[in-house]
């Protein structure tokens, strides 16, 4: 089997647009770059367009930026999706922390680097719980949230398919090997989005075995996660909201949305059909067309 170095990232796009019917005439603009946001670490981040992006899309716990591929393709806006710390190119935390409010802290020392003012800030996961954190905490940087299928009612019975999946081995014998149990874990994904979803999201080593490129001591792959305390920061996010939730996941509840829509009634609500937890990797169009339809909606007053 043929895998892309990590010169050639950008090459795999036009197979992203080809799987889902995004017209290509040509590769889009787009560049890495990093930002300093601690002594000796960096968070790295897929930047698209050579405007002034207007969105920032920060990926689910065990992923990268490129989640966000085909997402970004069918945007077609300037926009940047974050390496989150720990994750992708960004460097590794010391305590390993990425807990929502840690990430925050580094997203925002990135995102006021290279996008001081984005339309909206969109996040998955624990992307998601992230954005909500940078909300409450830096505000100026959020004039409007998107979550896509996380709420603070996400708790370790709900989450448990992922953490099962993130608590496997940390060294793979082939690129095979990792990518089968990646394949076993989304059953309903392409074989072809899954092989490029692996080829971003592990390194090979010189003996030819595998591992994840995020940090295997991370603190949120610990059992018994909550996060009850951000559902005020929930309330306090200035700004439009929406939740995107995937019809085939079971991390959002039917209570949870009930509960954001007690405390913020004017939410968006969005269900993707056929989508499970990852939904950019699951219906990436369906939900890129929720993502336009939320920049359209006029603030409020």
């Amino acid at each position: 089997m043929t895998v892309a170095s990590p010169d050639d990232e950008f090459s795999l796009l036009a197979e992203n647009a080809a799987e889902a019917g995004i017209p290509w005439s040509r590769s889009p603009t787009v560049r890495r770059e990093s930002v300093e946001v601690a002594a000796g670490r960096r968070v790295s981040a897929v930047v698209w367009g050579s405007g002034p992006p207007e969105l920032v899309l920060l990926h689910g716990g065990g992923q990268n930026a490129h989640t966000w591929d085909t997402v970004a393709l069918a945007l077609d806006q300037p926009l940047v999706a974050l390496d989150l710390p720990g994750h992708g190119h960004s460097g590794w935390r010391d305590d390993h922390d990425y807990t929502p409010a840690a990430n925050a802290s580094d997203v925002a020392a990135a995102l006021r680097h290279l996008v001081p003012g984005p339309r909206a800030v969109v996040g998955m996961s624990l992307g998601g719980l992230t954005a909500l954190c940078l909300a409450a905490d830096h505000p100026d940087l959020v004039a409007r949230l998107a979550l896509v299928d996380i709420t603070p009612g996400t708790d370790s019975a709900k989450a448990e398919p992922i953490l099962a999946f993130l608590s496997g081995p940390e060294r793979f014998g082939s690129f095979q090997e990792i990518l089968d149990r990646t394949t076993a874990f989304n059953p309903t994904r392409s074989a072809s989005s899954l092989r490029r979803g692996v080829i971003h999201n592990a390194r090979e080593f010189a003996d030819g075995s595998w591992s994840w490129r995020w940090d295997p001591a991370a603190r949120w792959r610990a059992g018994g996660i909550g996060f009850d305390s951000l559902w005020p920061a929930l309330r306090g996010a200035q700004g439009p909201l929406l939740l995107v939730r995937g019809s085939r996941s079971s991390v959002v509840s039917d209570d949870d949305v009930a509960r954001v829509l007690q405390l913020r009634p004017d939410a968006l609500l969005e269900i993707v059909a056929d989508a499970g937890h990852s939904i950019q990797g699951d219906q990436p169009v369906a939900l890129a067309q929720c993502l336009s339809r939320f920049l359209a909606v006029q603030p409020a007053g």
